[in-house]
């Protein structure tokens, strides 16, 4: 019974709900996000364990996908902020700020859920670069699903002014480049059991676009 109230209950009123209660806010979105998202994360960092024990790396990596995921949001809010601001749809922010965030938590939920296939793809696959693919792929999809949780919490609000629909692709842009990139910075998630486990990579700086480019080439190539 406890379950029935506590984070299960919370995982189900995310992944259902039509609209974000009052109640469903910053404490119980980010202990969502921290759990689930730091499953996956452990989840990512276990690649590569007939090298030797990964536990450092899981343990990196179970940090840095909820900073991954709550720095791309905090850093997307100001640009949703002011654009909203700007066409006039400032009185809704609390609401649209709320579903926001619930899609975070949702998005960790996905992440989590989507486990098994990456502990799957490792003991089938030795092969770094596509292990770094098939991460991206999760994250993807994930996404993907996660907006669908989106348009449902924000149909009240496009249902009251159409704008929200022009913020909504405002939002997706702004936290796609951002999340991207942020990726990159935070990398290595996965981490070359070949290498010495760190939590940032010393050349840390540069162009996430341009790598994923060059990354695709190796898999193909491969």
């Amino acid at each position: 019974m406890k379950a029935e109230t506590g984070i299960f209950a919370t995982f189900d009123q995310l992944l259902r709900a039509g609209t974000v209660a009052d109640s469903l806010t910053l404490r119980r979105s980010l202990l969502t996000l921290v759990i689930c998202g730091g499953i996956y994360g452990a989840t990512m960092g276990s690649f590569g364990v007939d090298h030797g024990p990964r536990l450092l790396q899981m343990l990196f990596s179970a940090l840095k996908v909820p900073l991954l995921v709550g720095a791309t949001f905090a850093l997307s809010l100001p640009t949703y902020f002011v654009v909203s601001t700007l066409i006039g749809l400032r009185d809704d922010l609390a609401e649209s700020i709320r579903a926001l965030l619930a899609t975070q938590a949702v998005l960790a939920i996905l992440l989590a859920s989507f486990a098994p296939f990456t502990l799957l793809w490792y003991v089938s696959s030795s092969n770094y670069s596509a292990a770094l693919l098939f991460n991206a792929a999760m994250f993807g999809l994930a996404s993907l699903c996660a907006q669908r949780v989106l348009a449902r919490l924000f149909r009240p609000l496009v249902a009251r002014d159409p704008r929200h629909r022009m913020m909504l692709t405002v939002w997706l842009v702004t936290f796609t480049f951002v999340g991207i990139q942020m990726g990159w910075l935070l990398r290595p998630f996965v981490g070359n059991p070949d290498d010495p486990t760190t939590f940032f990579r010393q050349e840390a700086w540069g162009n996430a676009y341009e790598a994923l480019v060059q990354l695709a080439s190796r898999v193909l190539a491969f």
